[in-house]
């Protein structure tokens, strides 16, 4: 007879499961019921944990998220922290873009947010990667405070998230390296090399 889950080992089973779902068959289909069968548990069970599909489709893409965290150390220069940090969000948006692709418009109707709210929910209780980046950078003199405007400071992750959210890829290396380089440190005062301009 196999072992009883409990707790966190079946928590992470039906969060598992849920993933599934939605990869294979988008929100609009994801069901309380289909999942706890999946997982070889009740509806009850799921109904304790989450209070309905929308709550049990965060708790999985935030479970997902968990494994490609976005968090960069102090690498001495702003230049190749942002260029890190870009990368560890392309490969969270490569294995997030299909589940993403899925999470229709119904779970907006239902829910009545919006994609950046999903998004702030998603991100809750995240260390702001960029912002500890962005003050190491000024602590560092590299970036000019002054020139750091909250349009220009969220402007990578709005370009990323643009990118992703019309074309449901995460952009490639060339194109994040151009837009640090060429639009991002320019604007904060850096010039090749890292100097200050």
């Amino acid at each position: 007879m196999p072992e009883r889950r409990r707790g966190a080992d079946l928590e992470g089973a039906i969060l598992d499961v849920a993933w599934d779902e939605l990869n294979e068959r988008g929100y609009a289909a994801l069901t309380m019921d289909a999942v706890a069968t999946r997982a070889g548990t009740s509806r009850s069970v799921l109904a304790r944990r989450w209070d309905g599909r929308a709550a049990l489709a965060i708790a999985a893409l935030r479970r997902r998220m968990a494994d490609y965290p976005v968090d960069v150390p102090d690498r001495g220069d702003v230049r190749s922290e942002l260029v890190e940090m870009l990368d560890l969000a392309a490969r969270r948006a490569t294995a997030m873009a299909q589940a993403f692709a899925l999470f229709s418009t119904e779970y907006y109707r239902d829910e009545g947010g919006t994609p950046d709210d999903l998004r702030a929910t998603l991100l809750a209780g995240e260390a702001d990667t960029l912002t500890r980046i962005l003050e190491r950078g000024v602590a560092r003199g590299e970036i000019d405070p002054h020139k750091l405007t909250p349009p220009i400071a969220s402007l990578l992750p709005n370009l990323f998230r643009h990118h992703a959210l019309t074309t449901w890829s995460a952009p490639d290396a060339d194109l994040r390296a151009a837009w640090i380089d060429t639009i991002f440190l320019p604007l904060v005062g850096v010039r090749a090399g890292g100097r200050k301009s």
